[in-house]
């Protein structure tokens, strides 16, 4: 994590990082204004904060409740050395705890990151550097030292070199990347969790058997979602880059729709139209891209090759954002090692959902067979140890598919995962099944693991494997848990070089009659693919370019950016368009828009529901606002001091609509409930004094959206190093 430290006035200092700003300053006897704790103390609060945390997350896993929970921590200085301290943890339990909760909250105050971090002692490197915002050099922790070359099955060159070559590449783009986290909870499974230092928001996890395998897992996975523009999917470029020579890609396209807002001619082929547009329901207004909002400008297009005769296809830019995520994307150190990837990822979603949505029966791997992979062995051994059993299911279904199933139980709360992994190699398809279940997770968030179902529709309905997809909390059928399998086991074989695999993968969707589309992109220095695969690697439903498109922010983004200077007009008709799109009321406003607001703020609580209710403050609509404040305060979590603002509003509101009552004669204990401050900027939201309150004034020029505006240096560091290796001038 980069924390970045500011100096304000006498001694008092500003950290920032991520969303956060702490201010530190010192005591009077040391000639500060002792107006925030010092840095040493924010430190020692940080311990006891640390083993705190440990005990609410073990107790919350066990519904022991902790309202009678104390815990203080006091540091004893050596009056020789007042470096040599002892940090002296002490915990208050309830009278009635079993020893065994003692015992494992005592435990748990053991795993305390701070604690682990201090004992093992820190290392600090402290240099200069000719500007810190444009030092590039990759934090990376896990380098690999000496001179060694690891071959892993799958890669055409070392880690080390895989590694070099990545790392060099993030650097040339002025990225600054830090490890937030590493994982090694049981032997010879690694993950962690890298971010760009000064847009967090653009991170990947990795996986692998050793730590180095993980890293280039991590940092490969970086750059394909670079290089296809997932860091940014959905979000508002700001309008220097929408109206710049080009918005995605050098190579893009833009049509015009056709008479009637038809689909314009040059987009998609036949085989794809029928897939997308079934009914004949799709327009080109669907196609707008969200990224650049430039409805004028058309539909931005990129080039596709058709796997099966070459020929290129263009794919609207927000067809592939609506359907595909990051499925289908992977980096590589050849091209036939991304395409290997990229075609072995598509199909362990594709069988994952069959085998989840049919909720079929899988085989089990014969113990002699995984007795071949002791590495493997260990690690699931070790999972059972701890009181996880374990299954290791062949998901190949009858030796179609390069894909296995590892599948964790967990006894303490009935939650399951099955976690699925492909390659053309049967070892490395197994290991990827062990390490993506265990991938960025400690043993207590095996905890939050959903129990299985006998519900059939709860399992097949697609949002069920958009939520598999994104995070794994869908839900399996206990009918995957049968002995009985419906297929037999195979010990299947599709390796081979990496270009015999690939052909191999291309030959499998060919027979089934699937057709790949395919992009290229080797502009930053290493190759990436992505590869579609109509009616095949979708994960949302084709309907949702009809039904819930991402491009709905089009209707609302520039109003709600200005709703501090719209005329009254103007805000009932961006209220009536809410009201008429009939969107989940608790969508938050950043996704409706998609724009990234500090989280921390109130535009970064918002909803829907939120604002539809400053609406109708604003246009002095109180009955209607004051059933939207009751719906408020009984389904939104929101910060306490926004619920007492909104407690306040109902009060006030109630005694405006009744006939008999006077606000001035409930105003001095109003003020006394809710305080001064509160109470005026309630009662302003009321008459229409206050517009809006807690939403601090912006604009398309984003001012002031610090969280959006790295998003966007961010891809305008990628936008200008594509605009110079196409030879044309950037934003």
């Amino acid at each position: 994590m980069e924390i970045k430290v500011n100096y304000l006035d006498n001694l008092r200092l500003e950290a920032k990082f991520d969303d956060f700003t702490v201010i530190s300053d010192q005591p009077i006897r040391y000639k500060g204004d002792g107006s925030a704790p010092g840095p040493f103390d924010y430190f020692l609060a940080s311990s006891a904060m640390c083993a705190a945390y440990f005990v609410k997350v073990y107790c919350n896993a066990r519904d022991i409740p902790t309202e009678n929970i104390r815990l203080s921590q006091n540091n004893i200085v050596d009056p020789e050395n007042r470096y040599q301290q002892i940090f002296k943890i002490q915990v208050e339990l309830p009278a009635d705890l079993s020893d065994k909760d003692r015992q494992g909250i005592l435990r748990s105050i053991d795993r305390c990151t701070v604690k682990k971090v201090v004992q093992t002692g820190p290392e600090f490197q402290i240099e200069t550097v000719e500007n810190i915002d444009e030092d590039a050099q990759a934090l990376l922790m896990g380098k690999v030292e000496g001179e060694g070359a690891t071959w892993i099955e799958g890669k055409d060159l070392p880690l080390e070199q895989t590694i070099a070559n990545m790392t060099g590449i993030l650097a040339d783009l002025g990225m600054k990347i830090e490890i937030a986290s590493w994982r090694n909870i049981v032997p010879h499974v690694w993950s962690l969790h890298i971010r760009d230092a000064a847009s967090p928001m653009c991170f990947t996890n990795g996986k692998g058997a050793t730590k180095e395998s993980a890293l280039c897992s991590a940092l490969g996975e970086f750059i394909e979602r670079l290089n296809c523009n997932f860091f940014y999917n959905d979000q508002f470029f700001g309008e220097a880059i929408a109206n710049s020579a080009f918005v995605h890609y050098p190579n893009e396209r833009w049509f015009q729709p056709g008479p009637n807002d038809a689909l314009p001619e040059g987009i998609l082929d036949d085989h794809c139209r029928a897939i997308y547009d079934p009914e004949g329901e799709l327009r080109g207004s669907h196609l707008i891209d969200t990224n650049s909002g430039k409805a004028e400008r058309g539909i931005v297009s990129l080039p596709f090759v058709r796997h099966s005769d070459g020929e290129t296809v263009y794919f609207p830019s927000n067809l592939i954002e609506n359907l595909y995520l990051s499925n289908g994307m992977s980096a590589g150190n050849t091209l036939h090692e991304a395409q290997v990837q990229c075609l072995s990822e598509i199909f362990e979603r594709a069988v994952k959902r069959q085998i989840i949505e049919e909720e079929l029966a899988l085989p089990d791997v014969p113990r002699e067979v995984l007795a071949k992979y002791p590495d493997i062995l260990e690690g699931i051994e070790a999972l059972e140890e701890q009181g996880f059993p374990v299954l290791v299911k062949d998901a190949s279904l009858g030796g179609q598919f390069p894909v296995m199933c590892v599948t964790l139980m967990n006894p303490r709360t009935g939650g399951v995962f099955a976690s699925f992994g492909a390659h053309p190699s049967f070892e490395v398809a197994l290991e990827r099944s062990l390490t993506e279940l265990l991938q960025g997770r400690s043993f207590e968030g095996l905890n939050d693991l959903p129990p299985p179902t006998f519900n059939s529709l709860a399992v097949s309905e697609p949002n069920n494997f958009v939520e598999h997809f994104i995070d794994s909390s869908g839900v399996i059928s206990w009918r995957f848990f049968s002995s009985k399998a419906d297929v037999e086991f195979c010990e299947w074989d599709f390796s081979g070089t990496n270009r015999e695999e690939a052909a191999s993968l291309f030959g499998i969707l060919a027979d089934m009659g699937l057709e790949a589309y395919m992009a290229v992109y080797e502009e930053l220095g290493a190759p990436v693919c992505r590869i579609l695969v109509p009616g095949y690697s979708e994960v949302y439903p084709v309907e949702d370019l009809v039904w819930d498109n991402t491009n709905m922010a089009l209707l609302f983004r520039e109003d709600i950016l200005n709703i501090h200077s719209l005329e009254d007009a103007q805000l009932a008709d961006l209220l009536e368009r809410l009201e008429e799109s009939q969107l989940d009321e608790q969508m938050d406003i950043i996704t409706l828009i998609g724009i990234e607001f500090d989280e921390n703020t109130v535009w970064g609580q918002l909803t829907i529901l939120e604002l539809k209710l400053l609406l109708n403050l604003a246009l002095g609509q109180h009955e209607e606002a004051l059933e939207r404040v009751e719906m408020f305060l009984q389904f939104h979590d929101n910060t306490a001091e926004r619920e007492l603002f909104y407690r306040a509003v109902q009060a006030v509101l109630e005694i405006a609509l009744d006939d008999e009552l006077e606000l001035s004669d409930y105003l001095y204990n109003l003020r006394r409930m809710f305080g001064t401050e509160t109470m005026d900027a309630v009662v302003g939201s009321v008459t229409g004094d206050v517009r809006f309150h807690g939403l601090t004034p912006t604009s398309l020029a984003l001012e002031g959206l610090e969280k959006h505006q790295r998003l966007i240096e961010s891809y305008q560091k990628l936008h200008a190093a594509r605009a110079a290796r196409a030879g044309i001038a950037a934003s």
